[in-house]
Parts: C-alpha cells; structure tokens; sequence
C-alpha cells in the first residue's frame, strides 16, 4: 500500500494507531469544569432527557467533593436565553428549538440538585455549545494559572466536544472524564469521545482524575 494511501478497513482503533493516538496528559494546575449539568436532561418526560447524562451525574458528587477537599478551582456552566423570543440564541434555536426552553424560571433550565453550585463558585452562563464561545472562560483560566482542564457534563456530542476543541485551540491540557460526561444514546457519546481522544484532548477515567487530584 501506498505511504500516502489511508486504510480505511478493519478496526478503528488500528486505523488510528500511529497517527491519532497521541497522550498529553496532565499539566500542573487543573481546573474542573462542569458543563450544563442542568435539569432538562435529567427529568423524565423532558423532550432533552438523556439517561447517558442521568448516568454521568451519579458520578459527579464524589468528583466534586475531591475536588473542593483539594482546592481544584470548579466553574460551572450554564444555558440561558433571553425571554420570550430567545433572540440571543441566534440560529442555534433555530436549528434546535428544543433549547428554548432554557429561560430563566423554566424548571429544566436549573442546576442538577447534585451539582448545584456552591455560593463561591464561579458560573459562567453561555449561549452556545463551547464554554470557550461568547465568555470568558479562556481568560479566567489563564488569569488563575491553569494549564489543565477537566471537562465533565453534558452532551458529549455537543457542548462537551465543542468546549474541547476550543480548549486544546485555547491552549490548554484537555482531559475528559469518560464517566462523568453524558448523552442521550451511546452512538454518538462513544463516537465523540473516540474522536476527542484522538485528537483534541485525554479521555480518562474517574479513578484517574481522583488520583491526579488527590496527588495534586
């Protein structure tokens, strides 16, 4: 076969082996972020509940709790848009008007009770898919000195990739905890994860991150 020619039979993960399979592992000063863990992804009946992220809020305490018993920096995020029309939400509710739902005093636009922010945390409410877009996450980061970012929430095929792009483009150590990110079917969760960790950052576990933080 031609140096220049991709095989694209046989598995995956063999495709890939060489070329996108690199490790960047942790820096020196991580950051938890956790994204959009709000309730309309976990209430039965919601047009966006996903049990993938039901699953991946169960694994979120103990995570958290580590990382408050450690000092690691934690930011949240949020969406919301601005009532009736949700002008601010541009062509995004256009092509997905189920997020229009996420205005102030709609129960689904809430924090998740287990990961409900703590009075001195930071939260910085979006708009759009990457925490990175229309804030400023990227500047706050660099202003505490953090060169590692931990991203944990939800969609995995949607905020979460787009945030580690945009993470790795920013400049930092992206690292995506495999148990504490979620979606509403398991195809496009593994598919991105697959694609994240190929490229754009470390898929880890959440026994790695405990132990990366506990040793921090």
């Amino acid at each position: 076969m031609s140096p220049n020619k991709t095989d694209d039979s046989g598995d995956v993960s063999n495709n890939y082996k060489g070329v996108w399979d690199g490790r960047i592992g942790f820096g020196k000063s991580p950051a938890l972020l956790v994204v959009d863990f709000m309730q309309g992804y976990t209430t039965p009946g919601s047009p966006l509940f996903a049990q993938g992220v039901v699953d991946a809020l169960a694994n979120m305490p103990t995570l958290l709790n580590t990382a408050r018993q450690t000092g690691t920096p934690l930011i949240h995020t949020n969406i919301l848009y601005h009532a009736p029309d949700q002008i601010d939400g541009g062509i995004w509710v256009k092509k997905a008007p189920v997020m229009r739902a996420m205005v102030a005093g709609n129960p689904y636009a809430e924090f998740c009770p287990e990961v409900t922010p703590r009075e001195d945390e930071l939260v910085m409410t979006k708009q759009y898919a990457s925490a990175f877009f229309g804030t400023s996450l990227a500047s706050t980061l660099v202003a505490m000195g953090v060169d590692t970012l931990i991203i944990t929430g939800c969609s995995t095929s949607g905020c979460i990739r787009a945030t580690a792009v945009d993470g790795l483009q920013h400049g930092f150590r992206v690292m995506v905890v495999r148990d504490c990110v979620g979606d509403r079917h398991p195809a496009p969760h593994e598919a991105n994860l697959f694609d994240i960790d190929s490229k754009y950052g470390d898929v880890i576990g959440l026994d790695e991150t405990l132990g990366y933080l506990m040793k921090h």
